[in-house]
């Protein structure tokens, strides 16, 4: 079993910057792919940004240029920082990890992390 525990969700205004953590604990053995999703209310989860064990990034088009995404393999956590934030951006986000880089995998969620950002 793998457990997901993120933190540095939060309000920000407009324009404003934040930074997630998502620590992963448990049984974790590499190639693996970690990344964030998010839905917001009414909406379908979908994806924001992945990055596998061996530092290939997948991002959304909608966050391409703002948000960043990084991981430390040595400590099983991955970061997401985000930049020029927008109201759209608001969502729960959640932390993912699948145990297969190419995604097909068996999968695990974090429970979620508030993201609003105000206009």
């Amino acid at each position: 079993q793998v457990q997901l525990v993120e933190s540095g969700g939060g309000l920000v205004q407009a324009g404003g910057s934040l930074t997630l953590s998502c620590a992963a604990s448990g049984s974790i053995s590499r190639p693996n792919v970690m990344g964030w999703y998010r839905q917001a209310p009414g909406k379908q989860r979908e994806l924001v940004a992945t990055i596998t064990s061996g530092s290939r990034t997948n991002y959304a088009d909608s966050v391409k240029g703002r948000f960043t995404i990084s991981r430390d393999n040595a400590k099983n956590t991955v970061y997401l920082q985000m930049n020029s934030l927008k109201p759209e951006d608001t969502a729960v986000y959640y932390c993912n990890l699948n145990r297969r880089a190419s995604g097909l995998g068996p999968e695990y969620w974090g429970q979620g992390t508030q993201v609003t950002v105000s206009s």
